[in-house]
């Protein structure tokens, strides 16, 4: 059961702001959407299977089209050549979007330190969570899902529109 945010409440009455009420709703039906291109790929669809049960945390739904997800998944190698191709899907989501690299290939590079390897999904889009591990393990996956969550819950609505997120996305030449 999720807590009910800060507010006021009485007999039949509850009153909170309109901002915890969409942060609650937004951190309780994120909609993945996975880029899987290695290992870290396979444990991602054991969180998905019922013993880990990513269902539980309002993320059941994996949405393989970029205008209805509300998170990138990026688990694996991501080749200089997929660079752009993540960076299009990235553009092609609504806001609020985040980004969450999963493994180690997916934020450094991880042992591939080569010329055809990107080391970082975090050269062509801004990333909002690191998972670590070489693959991470499924609990790590959702521990990530729950800092999103932590995120979405706790952002203004006016941040997306303020110049300094407008700085980041021009930063990554993002319009």
């Amino acid at each position: 059961m999720v807590e009910a945010p800060e507010g006021h409440s009485g007999a039949g009455f509850f009153a909170t702001s309109f901002e915890k009420v969409i942060g609650l709703a937004r951190a309780n039906s994120l909609w993945p959407l996975p880029f899987a291109t290695s290992c870290c790929g396979i444990e991602f669809m054991a969180t998905m299977g019922s013993t880990y049960d990513i269902s539980r945390f309002g993320s059941e739904r994996p949405s393989f089209s970029p205008r209805q997800a509300d998170i990138l998944l990026v688990m694996g190698t991501i080749a200089k050549k997929m660079g752009p191709v993540v960076k299009q899907v990235y553009e092609q989501m609504a806001e609020p979007r985040w980004v969450v690299a999963v493994g180690a290939c997916a934020t450094s590079g991880g042992i591939f330190d080569s010329y055809s390897v990107l080391q970082g999904i975090d050269r062509v889009v801004p990333v909002d969570v690191y998972v670590p591990g070489c693959p991470p393990r499924p609990e790590q996956i959702l521990d990530g899902l729950m800092r999103v969550q932590d995120l979405a819950k706790n952002e203004s609505l006016r941040r997306r529109h303020s110049p300094e997120y407008q700085a980041l996305l021009a930063s990554y030449n993002i319009k």
